[in-house]
């Protein structure tokens, strides 16, 4: 099982992140990381991270390369996966449901997390089926069904009340 550590985009990995190039089939489905890096110096809801193989945790610099970018919202109860791209050189080999699996685990530490959302461009068969395997499904909210150009999904977080013991 491949598995992978996040961490910030500073300024020693900045140049490697804007690097990352995925295959020259998906460019129309996924935003350039400058874009992102962007909005997130200027919106404080939008946590973007560099994604490495798990063999650099413990080590001040990684001693091997970033293998992509993800870039996470929360806004509204809702913990949004806006970005997940894996450098092309990386991909196959289980590193983007490694990083969605963790990022679902980090944004499920929030308290104001209620709903886990993620999107995708129509016609992008590989994310959808990525999602969907992890558990995403369509989420039926109006202004998402509408959309022209993206397929929203969400992941309920489930509320488990057996570990309150109630007394009358």
């Amino acid at each position: 099982m491949t598995r992978i550590h996040l961490r910030n985009v500073t300024l020693d990995n900045f140049h490697e992140c804007i690097g990352l190039e995925v295959e020259e089939s998906q460019k129309g489905f996924v935003a350039s990381n400058v874009k992102s890096l962007a909005e997130a110096k200027v919106n404080p809801n939008l946590f973007p991270l560099a994604i490495y193989d798990a063999t650099v945790l413990g080590y001040e610099q990684p001693r091997s390369p970033m293998v992509g970018f993800t870039m996470y919202e929360i806004d509204a109860g809702v913990g949004f996966i806006i970005r997940l791209m894996i450098d092309h050189k990386y991909q196959r080999k289980g590193y983007g449901r490694a990083t969605i699996l963790e990022v679902v685990r980090r944004l499920k530490l929030y308290p104001e997390v209620e709903l886990i959302a993620t999107s995708y461009q129509r016609g992008n068969e590989i994310a959808s089926k990525l999602y969907r395997s992890l558990g995403f499904t369509d989420w039926n909210i109006e202004w998402a069904v509408n959309h022209k150009s993206d397929i929203f999904l969400k992941l309920n977080i489930a509320f488990d009340a057996s570990i309150f013991e109630i007394k009358i």
